[in-house]
């Protein structure tokens, strides 16, 4: 694994070390001694995945408050998307900042998205799929959101003619700087 930081503290790329022959690839696309290495959270309590049919859907911003704020390691196993982290430490420099990368599973890129900052994305391709490894258990009493389009982050997402969101994600409120 190839590890590159980002602007904003404890968010990573990861893109996979392929080691191929004629019959395709292999890659390690986790590794507890090389995050724990990093400074990285290595804990892994829960795998998902979600299935969006449709390219322009949006699912996001996300994350859970103290004490059962997340790590997320994040990957496109089928289509693509872009995908967003926002740095919600008051105290960081990089505070309401907000990085993205498209992943996709041709290029098999991850991102790593520590503690403290919220997480979304927006499909690219109709039949996205994406897998996600996350160091905490969802407990709804610590789910938050913050609205995708909200100015106190101006994320510039791609163009789309019809966005689809639930109803939750669509109506967060604005975020409380």
């Amino acid at each position: 694994m190839i590890f590159t930081t980002t602007r904003i503290n404890n968010v990573w790329v990861i893109d996979l070390e392929k080691h191929a022959d004629e019959r395709g690839f292999f890659a390690r696309t986790w590794c507890q001694e090389e995050f724990q290495k990093r400074g990285l959270n290595p804990r892994l309590v829960q795998c998902g995945v979600s299935r969006s049919t449709r390219r322009g859907t949006l699912r996001g911003m996300h994350f859970q408050t103290a004490p059962h704020e997340e790590a997320k390691l994040v990957r496109c196993t089928r289509g693509a998307i872009f995908d967003v982290a926002v740095d919600l430490h008051r105290s960081s420099p990089t505070f309401r900042q907000w990085v993205a990368i498209e992943l996709s599973a041709d290029n098999g890129r991850m991102i790593y998205i520590g503690e403290g900052c919220a997480h979304g994305f927006q499909t690219l391709t109709d039949d996205t799929e994406v897998a996600y490894q996350m160091s905490e258990f969802f407990h709804p009493e610590s789910s938050r959101g913050v609205r995708w389009n909200d100015p106190a982050f101006s994320i510039e997402w791609p163009p789309c003619e019809h966005r689809i969101l639930s109803e939750r994600d669509a109506n967060f409120s604005d975020f409380a700087c």
